[in-house]
């Protein structure tokens, strides 16, 4: 079985699919998860201009991390399955090479998250963190559809 499994939350119903699917892989046995929250500036950097202050804003970005970890990590304690918690920060790279980085770092031997599953043009236009994972990582990664596929 799996010794640590890394799971990206973000606070989106799709991240809690990834969770949900983490936590039945981990009940039960001695695997352990690395919850990882990545706050993600990029964003916040291009709607600068209407922010009322950068610093209110990242301040925010970091606190509504922490609870979506806090949340995470009850809902693992409520499994009983032990999870650690991490928080990171990216600006100006990609949400992928974080979750790729603390799955080494970190050695994680399986990586599960969600996905929108998104096909076509929607998935060119948006980028997939996801399929950036699973072209990078160094280990096997379980990708879980939030609710149904489009077509």
């Amino acid at each position: 079985m799996y010794a640590k499994i890394l799971v990206p939350v973000d606070g989106s119903p799709t991240a809690e699919c990834g969770l949900q699917e983490a936590l039945k892989l981990a009940k039960g046995s001695s695997t352990a998860l690395l919850l990882l929250y990545v706050v993600d500036q990029y964003p916040m950097l291009v709607d600068f201009a209407a922010a009322a202050s950068y610093q209110e804003v990242q301040d925010d970005l970091r606190r509504y991390g922490k609870e979506v970890l806090a949340k995470a990590q009850a809902a693992a304690q409520a499994a009983g399955v032990s999870a650690e918690v991490v928080e990171r920060e990216v600006i100006g790279g990609r949400v992928a090479d974080v979750v790729v980085g603390e799955a080494e770092k970190a050695g994680c031997d399986l990586i599960v998250m969600g996905t929108h599953g998104r096909r076509g043009l929607s998935r060119l236009t948006l980028g997939s963190d996801a399929e950036l994972v699973v072209r990078h990582a160094p280990v096997p990664v379980l990708l879980v559809r939030h609710g149904e596929a489009p077509r």
